[in-house]
C-alpha cells in the first residue's frame, strides 16, 4: 500500500513538472513573438447574383432533359441473357415503363420480365447533371442487394447513350465494372446492351434486348 502511494505521488509530481515546463515554454514563446496580432485572412465574399444564376442553371431542365422525356412511356421486347459467352443465351420477354418526374429533371423506370427462367424486377433513376455535363443513373433489382451507379454521355451522331460504373461482385464482395449501351434506333425502337466482367476477367455481354414503344 505504501509503495503504491509513493508511486502515485511520484507520478503526480512528474505530471506537474511536465505541465510547468510546458507552461514555461509557452510563456517564453509568447515573449519572443513580437510580431503583434496575427492578421485574419477572410475568404472573398460570394457574389449572390452569381450564386443565384449558378443554382438556376443547375436546376432548370435543358435540352438533354427534354430529349430524355421523349423516351418516357411503355416499352416491351425480347431479351437475351448469357452466363457463358460461348453458350447459347436464354430468352424471355420484358417490359419497361419510364416516367418523367421532379419537374422534368429525372426519369424513373420499372422493369419486369424473366432472367435465367426466374422472375426479374428492376427499377432505375436517370438524370442529366447540368454542371458536370453527364448523364447519371442508378439501378437496383431483385437479383442482388447492391445498387449500381453509372455515368455517361450521349453521342448524337450514333444516337447512342453509353453509361459505365460499378456493381458488386457477389463472389468477392468487391466492385466490378459494368457498362450499358442504349442505341435509339428510331423514336419507337431502342436496343439495350449490358456488359460486365466475365469469369476470365474480361468484359462480356450478359444481356441484350430490343424494345418497341407500345
Amino acid at each position: 500500500m505504501k509503495r503504491t502511494a509513493i508511486a502515485l505521488g511520484a507520478f503526480m509530481f512528474l505530471l506537474a513538472a511536465c505541465n510547468n515546463a510546458s507552461d514555461t515554454k509557452k510563456e517564453e514563446a509568447d515573449k519572443k513573438d513580437t510580431s503583434g496580432p496575427k492578421e485574419v485572412v477572410k475568404a472573398p465574399a460570394m457574389d449572390s447574383a452569381a450564386m443565384m444564376k449558378a443554382w438556376m442553371d443547375f436546376k432548370t431542365p435543358g435540352d438533354m432533359h427534354k430529349w430524355m422525356a421523349t423516351t418516357s412511356g411503355t416499352w416491351s421486347g425480347e431479351v437475351s441473357n448469357w452466363m457463358d459467352p460461348a453458350a447459347p443465351p436464354t430468352k424471355g420477354n420484358a417490359t419497361m415503363v419510364n416516367k418523367t418526374v421532379l419537374s422534368g429533371l429525372y426519369q424513373t423506370g420499372t422493369y419486369s420480365g424473366t432472367m435465367m427462367g426466374m422472375p426479374f424486377e428492376g427499377m432505375s433513376t436517370m438524370g442529366y447533371d447540368n454542371s458536370k455535363k453527364i448523364f447519371i443513373s442508378t439501378w437496383a433489382d431483385n437479383m442482388g442487394s447492391g445498387i449500381i451507379y453509372m455515368t455517361g454521355t450521349m453521342d448524337p451522331a450514333t444516337k447512342t447513350l453509353t453509361m459505365s460504373g460499378k456493381q458488386t461482385d457477389p463472389m468477392t464482395g468487391k466492385d466490378s465494372d459494368i457498362r450499358q449501351v442504349t442505341t435509339f434506333v428510331d423514336d419507337n425502337t431502342q436496343k439495350l446492351e449490358m456488359y460486365g466482367t466475365g469469369m476470365d476477367g474480361k468484359e462480356m455481354k450478359f444481356m441484350e434486348g430490343t424494345f418497341k414503344r407500345k
